[in-house]
């Protein structure tokens, strides 16, 4: 299933983990602070615990969302390359 992961941590070493726990489990980065990819529901459930003890003592808010693949295949995406 396709997710989406965004995230506002104002703390510097905890954003960085909780984006470093995003790459690890093979999400692609769309933004600074937003994640896309494929996830199973348990590896869904293990980055939102990891992502949820590391902001845990700093405070932040974390946003996982699960999309479905017939509402992904409708997203409108604009990417453009300066020449």
């Amino acid at each position: 299933m396709h997710v989406l992961l965004i995230y506002d941590i104002s703390d510097d070493r905890a954003r960085t983990k909780v984006a470093d726990a995003c790459l690890d489990y093979g999400l692609d980065r769309i933004q600074y602070s937003a994640f896309s990819g494929e996830l199973s529901r348990t590896h869904q459930e293990e980055l939102f615990l990891k992502a949820d003890s590391l902001i845990r003592k700093v405070g932040g808010k974390i946003w996982l969302i699960p999309i479905s693949e017939k509402e992904w295949a409708k997203r409108l995406e604009i990417e453009r390359e300066i020449s």
